[in-house]
């Protein structure tokens, strides 16, 4: 299996395989509800979605957006719109209404699958307050003023609402899809389409849409899978967002392509991760440091069995070398493995394998993945640097995104006219060609994993009646390797105080986006030419918020 699977594949053929071949074994789990599917019944399931799709008028090269924890069902849809020719979109289920109308606009998406919410946030009454229009036209016809592509709303359970299909509703409505019909949208489909859209801030700008291909993330799963060593044998717990790369691409390509089972989890909980591993004798685990943490320093973890586990990934964001070795000790991960890439790489171009030693698996992000190469240019003038020196960290492969939707100007700016992805962030590589990370380029924050863009959050701040000016930047975290800081010059008059910002943020941006640190000064530095210095800002905020590193 695992030979043919190196060849480019659709999505589609990359599960036949592993149905045709391990048809009884399990393919997905979870656990903490007792819902369980072989590969034979996971892809039958798939192919149900799939007809039932298409009988509702989703055709080939229509998006289909999914704003729902990991629930069971959101890897089917992701395996159904593959098959059919159709591009999945994945939302971030911390966005809120402006979010959700951007990306829904921008992506042009026709479809959207919901769930009712997460914590206190209620998706369907966000909605049906960007699509006033669903509670009084027929469904599948939406004609929406403020979402002009927009056709379809289907809720991702058996609950009815108005306007809204059901996922049941649906799935019966397969039989209306001959299987001729089937078949032959199924051959329609090319390795190269693009099958897949994140949205990301990257490095500058609001967010985008990263289109990947069936042969970009196929291909990458497979060898993020077989730098783990992952056999039809392995049971992998996956408690990290299926929205995110490290979900779709690090955990379920890197399950189908080896017929591994998925043990997920539909959202992350330090409990339900130790009861997953300890009752499905779970052989990998994925998580972001805080994740692990969490686990490790958990009151219940010496009550739980971990001697099933050998490998696994750490990443999205800096991975402390102390905790990598508390991990491998006592989490029995002796084989864990470190990626390194960005959702433009879809996502994965450098990587740790189990074979290295502990040093290298501790203190750098791996080798180039193969089929890809990774160098280190001059910021300045882009050329190739030597072992040794600090520069850009840029690749060109396979797995380089087909671009940003409908954003040519930014592609281009990403993507230079020898096809070398600039990925923004600086490093250095030894002789060995293992790479270390230095830094960043830009002002991104990663907090636990996710990217925050400064403007976005200082373009929102800038709507605060009291606030003159704002600069947000990156404050170290022990917890999250970063969290959210924002420096503020407050208008005359007027006073500012830190829960004041956040209550101003709370249920208008996504949860992580708000400042968790706040202080009001009387003047940024800047340089002669009065640009803001945010390194200083930097520097200044790691001293004035001492707290963040407790």
């Amino acid at each position: 299996m695992a030979d043919s699977v190196v060849r480019e594949r659709t999505l589609g053929q990359i599960l036949d395989e592993a149905a045709a071949h391990f048809p009884d074994r399990e393919a997905l789990v979870y656990a903490d509800r007792d819902y369980r599917q072989t590969w034979r019944e996971f892809s039958d399931t798939v192919d149900a979605l799939a007809r039932g799709l298409m009988a509702l008028g989703v055709k080939s090269g229509e998006k289909v957006a999914i704003w729902a924890t990991n629930v069971p069902h959101w890897v089917t849809l992701m395996f159904a719109t593959a098959r059919i020719g159709a591009v999945l979109v994945t939302v971030n289920t911390s966005y809120r209404t402006s979010e959700l109308r951007y990306l829904l606009r921008q992506s042009e998406c026709e479809n959207l699958f919901i769930i009712d919410g997460q914590r206190d946030h209620d998706f369907i009454a966000t909605v049906y307050a960007l699509a006033p229009e669903l509670r009084v036209q027929p469904r599948g016809q939406l004609r929406c003023a403020d979402l002009p592509h927009l056709r379809r709303v289907i809720f991702l359970g058996e609950e009815k609402h108005r306007g809204m299909y059901s996922l049941p509703e649906v799935m019966a409505l397969r039989t209306m899809t001959g299987e001729d019909e089937y078949a032959a949208r199924k051959a329609a489909v090319g390795c190269h389409d693009v099958v897949n859209m994140q949205y990301t801030s990257g490095t500058t700008g609001f967010p985008k849409g990263v289109m990947l291909t069936h042969a970009g993330i196929g291909t990458n799963g497979f060898w993020i899978g077989e730098n783990q060593k992952l056999t039809e044998r392995d049971r992998v717990c996956l408690p990290v967002p299926l929205f995110h790369c490290f979900g779709c691409v690090l955990g379920v390509m890197a399950c189908v392509t080896h017929a591994s089972t998925m043990v997920i989890l539909e959202t992350f909980s330090p409990v339900q991760v130790m009861t997953a591993i300890d009752q499905e004798k779970c052989s990998a685990m994925y998580g972001v440091p805080t994740m692990y943490l969490a686990v490790l320093e958990h009151k219940l973890f010496r009550r739980f069995d971990y001697s099933s586990l050998r490998t696994g990934i750490m990443s999205g964001s800096v991975c402390p070398e102390a905790l990598m070795r508390r991990v491998l000790k006592d989490m029995n991960m002796r084989e864990i493995t470190i990626p390194y890439g960005l959702t433009e790489a879809s996502p994965v171009m450098t990587m740790t394998t189990t074979d290295e030693t502990l040093e290298h698996r501790c203190q750098t992000v791996g080798r180039a993945m193969p089929g890809i190469e990774v160098v280190i240019r001059d910021e300045e003038n882009g050329a190739p640097l030597p072992p040794g020196q600090v520069g850009e960290i840029c690749c060109r492969g396979y797995n380089v995104m087909k671009g940003y939707y409908n954003m040519p100007e930014d592609t281009a700016a990403a993507i230079d006219s020898d096809g070398w992805l600039h990925s923004g962030d600086l490093g250095v590589m030894d002789e060995d060609g293992y790479l270390r990370i230095t830094g960043r380029i830009k002002d991104m924050i990663i907090r636990g994993g996710e990217n925050i863009y400064p403007r976005e959050v200082e373009e929102f701040l800038l709507g605060m009646p009291e606030i003159q000016d704002v600069q947000v930047v990156a404050v170290p975290s022990r917890k999250y390797g970063e969290e959210v800081g924002a420096f503020i010059l407050a208008r005359p008059g007027s006073t500012v105080r830190a829960e004041d910002v956040r209550d101003f943020c709370r249920g208008h941006i996504a949860w992580y986006k708000i400042p968790r640190h706040v202080a009001v000064i009387d003047a940024f530095p800047l340089t002669a030419s009065g640009k803001v210095q945010k390194y200083k800002l930097r520097e200044l905020a790691a001293r004035v918020f001492p707290e963040a590193m407790r």
